[in-house]
């Protein structure tokens, strides 16, 4: 199979990420419980991977990196635990269901919205924001960067606008980290929230968020934590404050691996070799018979990340087309991004997403390319 679905989840992972998972089933307690070597192991395993994780987003305080399954459990936690009734807030069109349905919730419990457009360019109206800001303002929350097109989007434009008008910020690098270097400090970000199991190159079941000093959240779950067991509410502290019942060590032990991985690679080194691959799929196919593109390739700061429908016909099909004929793995439908689809005037017959791992080669792009030649030329 050519899988070119690393936008969903990468598939192919580092040999030190299995050989970690594995390691840490056959010999880890849990963590933060107990004081033997097995609990003990599991433990700094857990530690260790906090300040790996820090580190590599430029923040501060390894304690504010907490664990989560997943971006979407981040998003949720950061969303739920920072909004009330009566705030207002800024999010953009190009997001995921894992920013909308949060959204939507605590707007149907009395939170503001509103939707940062694109322009006739379908780049993100930046102008917008100053006239989308409001007196109960209280936060912008938005994608780095389009599941769907692969389009950043830019956080020092955001930053300046933060900084002017003092909002809390959440950010959702669910397509970026791993694929781009994020100075949280730098940027002043307040919450950066990632998954483990894309371009961070980690087990599925893996995730969590850096949370900027200053910045408190009500917990959304309640339960042990392995310290004030007598205390009836969470602990105050992070990261215990979040992350109530037993952590996913051996899922961690795995991510820790496929940080330290892409540092050894170089992120640089890891991104030229996928926006190569993109380009080579890209140019293939974009004068074929049939073929539209959506995203801007005019930028070459991007995710690797094409996405494109053939004559009319309904994205899946091609999908199953490009699979059951092919061998080739890619996604097809609505990608959990419904106001983008809108914006891009495709809701009905969606997209086939392409995405690429550096571990792909050029003659498995190649041989997609030659797949689309011949539906094209079949249409």
């Amino acid at each position: 199979m050519i899988y070119l679905d690393n936008a969903a989840t990468s598939q192919k992972k580092p040999k030190e990420v299995l050989e970690a998972v594995l390691h840490a089933m056959e010999s880890m307690g849990n963590a933060g419980r107990s004081t033997h070597e097995a609990a003990h192991s599991s433990t700094k395993t857990v530690f260790d991977t906090r300040v790996l994780l820090t580190e590599f987003f430029h923040g501060k305080n390894p304690s504010h990196c907490i664990f989560t399954k997943n971006s979407t459990e981040s998003l949720n936690m950061a969303i739920l635990g920072s909004l009330k009734p009566g705030d207002h807030v800024i999010t953009t069109v190009m997001e995921h269901n894992s920013v909308l349905r949060p959204l939507y919730a605590m707007e149907r419990q009395g939170v503001e919205l509103s939707f940062c457009n694109l322009d006739e360019n379908g780049i993100l109206d930046y102008a917008s924001l100053e006239k989308l800001w409001k007196k109960n303002t209280k936060a912008i929350v938005h994608t780095h960067a389009s599941n769907l097109t692969g389009d950043l989007v830019d956080l020092e434009r955001i930053a300046a606008f933060v900084k002017e008008k003092s909002l809390l910020w959440i950010v959702d690098a669910s397509q970026t980290a791993g694929v781009y270097d994020i100075d949280v400090e730098k940027l002043g970000i307040d919450i950066l929230c990632f998954t483990g199991h894309k371009s961070l190159l980690g087990p599925q079941g893996t995730g969590g968020m850096l949370i900027k000093e200053g910045i408190s959240l009500r917990s959304l779950s309640y339960g042990g934590t392995g310290v004030e067991t007598y205390n009836e509410d969470m602990p105050a502290e992070y990261p215990n404050h979040l992350e109530a019942g037993t952590l996913n060590a051996h899922g961690i032990a795995g991510l820790h691996e496929g940080v330290a991985y892409i540092q050894r690679e170089g992120i640089a080194t890891i991104r030229e070799k996928e926006l190569k691959l993109m380009e080579q799929f890209k140019k293939g196919i974009e004068s074929l018979p049939g073929v539209k593109l959506y995203g801007n390739f005019q930028e070459k700061k991007r995710c690797p990340i094409v996405s494109m429908n053939l004559y009319a016909y309904d994205s899946a099909m091609v999908s199953d087309e490009l699979f059951t004929r092919f061998n080739i793995a890619t996604r097809a439908g609505g990608h959990c991004a419904p106001l983008m689809h809108k914006a891009l005037n495709n809701v009905e017959q969606g997209c086939v997403r392409f995405s690429f791992s550096h571990f792909n080669t050029e003659e498995e792009v190649a041989k997609a390319v030659e797949a689309i030649r011949i539906l094209s030329e079949e249409g």
